[in-house]
């Protein structure tokens, strides 16, 4: 039986510095005022050197693996030392000329190919709106007709999305599509199923990802693998609670239309499990990715497994988690055999910024999560200085 109590387990791969200063940076985050306070000045602070050294040597040095690819060989190889993978990935948003976008293909194209030299970074991933605009997709999600320039604009975003998913197919090396607002998510949605069709012909390369915290995606989850199985393609899934859950709420509230979100926790932990469920009954058509910090969803996958005589490696299921954080579920069940891959972001520090800043509010949004992030840290703190 896994547990996700062994701390030594868990945090064997840290020095007690860095194990202390873990502590540190959760304690601060605990503190949600100190976090309310802090994120509106970051942009502007990050821009002076002083501010910017003490970011990177904390939150960017904690949740990233560097500024560039290469600046992530070492957490890559720290990783796989205990049997966890890397997803790179370039956590750079909010981008609005083409140059940026071609900039962004490029860059994902690189991790593709860091991928392809050995097995330690097992997928890559993607933001369409690190190569799209905004508006752009939020008209093309609405329905409404383009101009001439938005059509020759729309037809190059849709070339950089096949050349990533066809290096995805010519090399074997799965690819991701991160999930954004619902309302941009239908022309998302219809691209990259576009491309499963296509290339997902003999395996599951190319994965969507489904935000169970939206009430409508696990209808969707069912409906992608009956077409699947009708067309005789493979689907693969990232299976997450999702990201945007206020923004979603309050837009709802605004424009005066019902809201996407589950009306609570406990609906959306409902459809993950369930999500789970359905998917390891179709494990031979489906790929997952379950991404989640949440112990007993973990559990029960590992418990789906075992049920089904699923064995640990298969190569349709893995589990992840982002880098620093949960690394009391991902160790562990590293240490159990089976796969596991972190999310390891990259990027030059002021570009990140938004990631990171996401990363301090869902720690303390979430009820229990820095808690209990604290707790495994003292308690292993604790074993050490008794060892």
């Amino acid at each position: 039986m896994i547990s996700f109590d062994n701390t030594e387990i868990a945090f064997e791969y840290k020095s007690n510095k860095a194990l202390d200063k873990a502590w540190w940076l959760f304690s601060f985050i605990r503190s949600n005022t100190l976090v309310k306070l802090s994120t509106p000045f970051a942009p502007l602070a990050v821009r002076f050197f002083p501010t910017r050294y003490v970011i990177r040597e904390t939150l960017f040095s904690h949740f990233c693996g560097g500024e560039s690819i290469s600046d992530c060989d070492h957490t890559i190889n720290v990783l796989h030392k205990y049997g966890v993978g890397t997803i790179l990935d370039y956590s750079v948003e909010g981008k609005e000329s083409e140059q940026d976008f071609e900039h962004t293909l490029a860059e994902i194209m690189e991790t593709q190919h860091r991928a392809q030299l050995d097995d330690k970074v097992p997928f890559t991933v993607f933001k369409l709106t690190g190569m799209a605009r905004f508006a752009l997709l939020e008209k093309l999600s609405n329905g409404d007709s383009l101009s001439t320039a938005e059509q020759a604009e729309f037809e190059r975003v849709k070339q950089r999305v096949e050349k990533l998913c066809k290096k995805a197919h010519e090399t074997g090396i799965r690819i991701m599509l991160d999930a954004e607002e619902t309302w941009i998510q239908p022309v998302l949605d219809e691209l990259i199923l576009e491309m499963m069709r296509k290339y997902n012909t003999e395996k599951p390369l190319i994965y969507n990802t489904f935000q169970m915290y939206l009430h409508a995606r696990l209808a969707v989850l069912k409906q992608w693998y009956e077409l699947a199985e009708r067309e005789g393609f493979y689907i693969g899934v990232k299976l997450v609670r999702g990201a945007y859950m206020e923004k979603e709420r309050k837009r709802a509230e605004e424009m005066g239309y019902p809201s996407p979100v589950q009306p609570d926790k406990a609906s959306s932990d409902r459809d993950y499990n369930e999500a789970l469920e359905f998917i390891v009954d179709r494990i031979e058509r489906i790929g997952l990715c379950a991404g989640t910090h949440n112990e007993e969803s973990s559990m029960l996958l590992a418990d789906l497994l075992e049920k089904k005589g699923i064995r640990h490696d298969h190569p349709n299921v893995y589990f992840s988690q982002l880098l620093g954080m949960s690394d009391h579920i991902s160790f562990n069940l590293a240490h159990e055999g089976y796969n596991v891959a972190k999310y390891v972001p990259y990027g030059p520090v002021k570009d990140v910024l938004p990631y990171l800043i996401r990363r301090a509010q869902e720690n303390t949004s979430v009820a229990g999560q820095t808690t209990r992030e604290l707790d495994l840290l003292v308690k292993e703190r604790k074993r050490r200085r008794r060892s």
